[in-house]
């Protein structure tokens, strides 16, 4: 079991396969990119399909999330999903994506056992699509997420940020088109992990904002605190449901007390939260010989140690060095 301090017991693995994107949203990364991680340094398939195991077998994670960076880079990406699905007991898989790829990928991973995906989608306007990515690549998503329906990797959910200037008046037509198409929307934050540290508070869209741009157009309905869980997401039914639609407002009403949340980035690092800037090493740990129980004990104690929240609220909160594309989302 991995707790911590504070009672909280976390059963869902985010586990980055990459750093690598090939988009470049503003709201992550500079348009020249970052230095990537040396090849050396990333997990290997094998064992990031061992720490799943443990993290599985011994430590009761039941929910593994496969992320990035872009996790439709990985080129073992088929193979590690088909040999976790072979772990007892079964987690349940799946995988958040820029959705540039998945056209072609998103059968094979079904068939090797993805149980769903998440697929970032900012804008349904290629230009503003470009003007955020910095690529002409908005219809490769589109065709992405109709492959993910087709396949099975459902509910499909779509996350989107929205942005000041260049996207923020789109929240209703968004949320029209994903009730067209039986995706599931959910808004986000934007979050300040950035590689530019050009976050700033004030310049975001918060959840209020979102919701109320969303009820110009749709009623929408509290699903409850019982129905959340420890989901990051806050759902309302659309016109009284079933549709619904999120909003995971990490800045501006944290649920850290709920979190059950586990972070492996892609050189073994134990994150035990999005905004840490402590992280515990198990790369090292697997490569000089430690057995599974060594490895357990490890990352028990990372977690234990996990703190009360994420500190922005905080008038001396830093940025994690790390940019999201290196840590996970």
């Amino acid at each position: 079991m991995l707790i911590d301090t504070y009672g909280r017991v976390a059963t869902d693995l985010r586990v980055s396969l990459t750093d690598r994107c090939n988009l470049r949203c503003t709201y992550c990364m500079p348009e020249e990119g970052l230095q990537w991680l040396a090849k050396p340094d990333l997990l290997t398939d094998d064992e990031i399909v061992r720490l799943i195991g443990i993290a599985v077998t011994d430590l009761g994670v039941t929910e593994v999330r496969f992320t990035g960076g872009e996790p439709l880079l990985r080129p073992g990406l088929v193979g590690i999903v088909e040999r976790c699905a072979a772990l007892t007991p079964r987690p349940q898989m799946s995988l958040t994506t820029n959705g540039i790829g998945l056209e072609r990928t998103a059968q094979a991973l079904r068939d090797a056992g993805l149980d769903r995906v998440n697929v970032s989608l900012d804008t349904l306007r290629p230009e503003v699509f470009q003007a955020l990515t910095r690529r002409k690549r908005h219809d490769d998503v589109l065709r992405g997420l109709d492959a993910a329906r087709t396949a099975g990797l459902t509910p499909v959910k779509v996350n989107t940020v929205l942005m000041p200037g260049l996207n923020d008046d789109e929240a209703p037509d968004l949320l029209a088109w994903a009730l067209e198409n039986d995706y599931e929307l959910r808004f986000i934050e934007q979050m300040p992990l950035d590689a530019q540290h050009g976050w700033k508070r004030d310049g975001m869209i918060t959840a209020g904002d979102i919701l109320t741009s969303l009820r110009t157009r749709f009623t929408l309905t509290a699903e409850g605190e019982d129905e959340r869980g420890s989901a990051p997401a806050e759902r309302w039914l659309v016109d009284g449901g079933p549709a619904r639609v999120g909003v995971i407002a990490s800045v501006t009403r944290p649920f850290c007390r709920a979190c059950d949340r586990t972070r492996l980035t892609a050189d073994g690092q134990v994150r035990t939260c999005l905004f840490a800037r402590e992280e515990s090493d198990l790369r090292g740990a697997l490569r000089s010989g430690a057995p599974d129980e060594e490895i357990a004990r490890l990352w028990r104690l990372a977690m234990w140690g996990k703190k009360a929240g994420s500190g922005l609220d905080d008038p001396s909160f830093l940025q994690p060095d790390r940019p999201m594309s290196a840590i996970g989302g």
